[in-house]
């Protein structure tokens, strides 16, 4: 199964690591640097037009992780995603 993400942009099931609000979440400081981070070594991938209201972070087959930016909120995703099976 897939989830929209975003322009045109759907990632497997299997490969979705965690849905994330990023109001809340970037309110950490690990989670900035998370972010920080996967930004320098070019894991973030921007699927939103407009500001982006949450991130999910995806395994990749060759076991490396990405983080796509959505305009989508986390909300929104996780409605989608629970006629995917998640829980």
């Amino acid at each position: 199964m897939y989830l929209h993400l975003g322009k045109n942009v759907v990632v497997t099931q299997k490969s979705i690591l965690g849905i994330f609000d990023l109001d809340n979440c970037s309110q950490s400081y690990l989670t900035r640097e998370y972010l920080a981070r996967a930004e320098k070594a070019g894991q973030v991938i921007n699927v939103s037009d407009d500001l982006p209201k949450s991130f999910v972070v995806c395994m990749g087959e060759d076991g490396s992780q990405y983080v796509y930016l959505s305009q989508l909120a986390s909300a929104t995703l996780l409605k989608r995603s629970e006629g995917l099976g998640f829980e």
